[in-house]
């Protein structure tokens, strides 16, 4: 028995089979954009921790600041006083904030699912209003609130009653396979739109909508980019019913996409933003920024976190964020996607398996179809391990999508090579 077989035995004895593994590689360490395996072997990533590590695995000046931190003070708690971690972190993010949230304030937490319920939350207490509109495919984490926002997928919900009230969930805009009649992609952003607008007729009265929840590109729910008119018309229904955009970027957020914030492609400036993921540099962190009138409005004791802002987590974050930017790391995303992109559509020619390429930066997706067009969902999660033995770790995101977000810092000669692997493994499957 090899090393890795004799872990993931223990392993399957130890750890509930509700955590799912995309591949049966055992992860033992990490340099730049690659992984290696418990026997030495090496693995370009294509994963990134989940759209996390984005300046790489085990950047020295990431290293450096966590060991200097740690050395210092590991842990003190948010409540019991003062941080400069803490404040550091949250005036470089605001930094880079649109509009009135240049000038806002936030509060620190430790997961994605948390900083979308703190979003949740705020926008509740703050307009004294129940319910929430939320998409169809929509990933916002899997904790009760949160899950309660989610819908990528039956099975998380299994067996689950006890959600939180007040969720109404709307088609997210998926133009490739959009769930309405449509000629355009604006058409399908329309149709979504207008059924928010039958909502608020049938539903959910306008005095009682506190929030629209929203990823600016879907996620989990397939690297879905949505039509240009999406979300300015989901700004203009918050501002016409007095509700609140929230904008749960933790996944497309800090850079994944090419911009700091992803709604930035579009112009559209929310209220509360939720970050995570990237933003701890690779350990447990999240933020949710609002506009100031709205942070001040809640009470001291109304939400609070014990690990939220570790100061150890703000150090490692709030370095992997500088060299994000001060290395151009966002403009470098853009042109890594587009020769991605490019990439794969030349080779869609020869290979009819790839339905659609789509995404911003570098977090993009490749669809895969059956030979009448229906999604390969059956083909998606076997391709992945093939992938995997090859020497490339990657996931999926929707029912049939290869999802690729490698570290940002990836060369353009790294990514043909992840790439040829990923065409080779295609080719295999080619109907």
């Amino acid at each position: 028995m090899s090393l890795s077989e004799e872990i993931i035995a223990r392993d399957k004895d130890l750890v509930s089979p509700a955590i799912y593994r995309y591949t049966n590689i055992v992860f033992d360490r990490g340099e730049g954009v690659y992984l290696y395996d418990v026997e030495g072997k090496r693995y370009l990533d294509f994963v990134a921790g989940i759209a996390t590590m984005n300046v790489g695995h085990s950047h020295p000046k990431v290293v450096a600041a966590v060991q200097e931190q740690v050395a210092k003070l590991m842990h003190a708690a948010c409540h019991v006083g003062y941080m400069e971690p803490y404040v550091e972190l949250l005036e470089y993010v605001r930094s880079f904030m649109p509009g009135k949230l240049k000038h806002g304030k936030g509060i620190l937490m430790n997961s994605g699912s948390e900083a979308v319920e703190t979003a949740v939350k705020l926008a509740r207490f703050v307009t004294n209003r129940p319910m929430i509109i939320a998409f169809m495919g929509a990933f916002h984490g899997r904790s009760m609130g949160a899950l309660s926002m989610t819908a990528s997928s039956s099975a998380y919900r299994a067996h689950l009653s006890g959600l939180l009230a007040g969720v109404q969930h709307i088609p997210y805009p998926y133009p490739y396979r959009c769930d309405f009649p449509a000629s355009s992609p604006e058409e399908c952003g329309q149709a979504s739109l207008h059924l928010i607008e039958r909502a608020l007729q049938t539903v959910v009265p306008p005095a009682d909508l506190a929030a629209i929840l929203v990823e600016p590109i879907a996620g989990e729910g397939g690297y879905i980019v949505p039509p240009d008119n999406f979300l300015s018309g989901l700004r203009e229904i918050c501002d016409r019913t007095g509700a609140l955009l929230i904008a749960d970027e933790v996944q497309s957020g800090l850079g994944r996409a090419g911009k700091f914030l992803a709604s930035e492609y579009w112009d559209v400036e929310p209220d509360i933003v939720a970050l995570g993921k990237a933003i701890g540099g690779g350990l447990p962190l999240s933020a949710t920024i609002a506009r100031r009138e709205l942070m001040d409005a809640w009470p001291p004791g109304a939400h609070g976190t014990t690990f939220g802002g570790n100061p150890v987590a703000c150090k490692s974050g709030v370095t992997s964020l500088r060299i994000t930017m001060e290395e151009g790391l966002m403009e470098h995303a853009v042109e890594m996607g587009d020769y991605l992109q490019n990439q794969f559509l030349e080779a869609q020619k020869t290979l009819p398996i790839i339905g659609e390429v789509r995404g911003k930066g570098l977090m993009q997706a490749v669809e895969l179809v059956n030979e009448d067009g229906s999604p390969a969902s059956e083909l998606i999660k076997p391709i992945i391990k093939e992938i995997g033995d090859d020497g490339v770790v990657m996931t999926k995101c929707g029912s049939s999508s290869l999802r690729i977000a490698p570290p940002l810092i990836i060369t353009k000669e790294q990514m043909a090579e992840g790439i040829e692997v990923i065409l080779k493994a295609l080719q295999r499957h080619q109907w």
